[in-house]
């Protein structure tokens, strides 16, 4: 009888050609180096596995070899009304919803202080940032190892118009821009000094391009800034003043000059128009209005390869469309560069919906839309480079769909510090 195959596996020591090459036989630098290519979300499973791994989340040599990664795919922390003891983020590597298990709320409740009036309102890097309006106090959270820094306390009297952030691997500043239009001041601090820099006033500068001195419209020359009201098309009294969420009430975009590095802030005032300040000159101006006064949309800023974006969802002609503008300070004009595709844009025709923005790190842009009316949700990821749009699922915990306004992008970075 002709002899059975022999079925059993070989061992590694039997098969010749077998490899084996255990993570555990790794000196310790070479273990944290190939650790630190791993997605976050990876990694923070696999910290579970052994005792070891555990330690490198720790471990300064490894926060090193994960600075040393040039850019991670970003999440997307997201903001609704309900309180903020359980807030999740949008993964864009696993392209799932994720529950975070630490949060502000512990370091506030730690430090005996109520977390209510503490919101989101920036980010960069690995970093957020969280304000409370009524005590001026600034937070500065990192949501992947849940280290927490309360910033030194700032006066500032006047209105304030704007918040932004910028940080490399070794520190982050934070931008404020307040007071009354025309007259604008700023103040910035520093993570290296713990020390917000004294005020500075901003002078209006108006551009030299030709075309710029050639536009000039009635509506920019009766435009100082007052809230203006007109008659919408369904009779409705509409009011030329922005509405924004609370947590996009000071929503800026800081990109930096290619020449010669300086950092440039962009904000929305409250009539819509584009507002953009130099710190190294002390000097702001204004973009042109991209929609007339008397036109109904709701507008939001994104920064995509150190540019500003700009997002409008308006309606025209019986449907609604969703378009991103990029201006043109040589030609001074807003150029198109791509929209959402109409088959999707014109479901939300008619429905007085409101937009808010966030370009992710790369190539991604998320996208809330929501109506107060019906407080409906929508989310949608856009691939800025294909004009590739997705919408993603419903964010369902215990069968309850959760409802949110807006997000704020950041890079999860274990090594980022606060």
């Amino acid at each position: 009888m002709a002899s059975r195959r022999n079925l059993k596996r070989k061992s590694p020591e039997e098969d010749g050609d077998g490899f084996v090459f255990p993570l555990d036989e790794l000196n310790q630098d070479l273990l944290e180096k190939v650790l630190s290519w791993l997605p976050s979300s990876t990694f923070l499973r696999l910290t579970s596995v052994s005792k070891r791994w555990k330690s490198a989340a720790t471990s300064s040599t490894f926060h090193l070899a994960c600075s040393q990664i040039p850019s991670r795919d970003p999440w997307f922390y997201m903001v609704d009304s309900s309180s903020l003891s359980s807030p999740f983020v949008y993964d864009s590597s696993e392209m799932n919803w994720k529950k975070l298990l630490t949060y502000p709320s512990n370091f506030l409740e730690k430090n005996q202080k109520n977390d209510s009036n503490f919101l989101p309102v920036a980010a960069s890097g690995g970093l957020l940032c969280f304000h409370n309006s009524e005590k001026n106090e600034f937070l500065i959270f990192n949501p992947v190892n849940s280290s927490c820094r309360k910033l030194p306390l700032v006066d500032y009297c006047n209105t304030l118009c704007a918040i932004g952030m910028i940080s490399t691997q070794e520190s982050y500043r934070l931008f404020l821009v307040f007071g009354e239009f025309p007259t604008l001041s700023f103040r910035v601090y520093d993570s290296v000094t713990n020390l917000w820099g004294e005020s500075a006033i901003m002078s209006r500068k108006f551009s030299s391009c030709p075309a710029a001195e050639s536009y000039s419209t009635d509506d920019e020359e009766d435009d100082d800034g007052r809230m203006l009201y007109f008659l919408g098309k369904c009779g409705n009294v509409v009011a030329t003043e922005i509405q924004k969420t609370p947590c996009k009430q000071y929503s800026s975009i800081i990109t930096k000059n290619g020449c010669n590095g300086q950092e440039i802030l962009y904000f929305l005032n409250s009539n819509g128009k584009v507002v953009v300040c130099n710190f190294a000159e002390k000097y702001f101006f204004e973009y042109p209005r991209l929609l007339p006064l008397s036109h109904e949309y709701s507008i939001d800023l994104v920064e995509y390869g150190g540019e500003l974006l700009v997002v409008v969802l308006s309606e025209f002609l019986e449907t609604a469309s969703l378009r991103v503008w990029k201006f043109d300070e040589k030609s001074w004009i807003w150029n198109q560069g791509l929209a959402m595709p109409v088959a999707i844009s014109h479901e939300f025709y008619g429905k007085k919906v409101d937009i808010n923005c966030t370009g992710g790190d790369g190539e991604k842009m998320f996208v809330c839309i929501s109506n107060a009316a019906d407080e409906s949700c929508r989310y949608f990821l856009c691939n800025l480079v294909g004009n590739e749009w997705t919408e993603l699922p419903a964010c369902s915990v215990d069968g309850y769909n959760r409802k949110f306004s807006c997000a704020f992008s950041f890079q999860p970075r274990i090594e980022a510090s606060v």
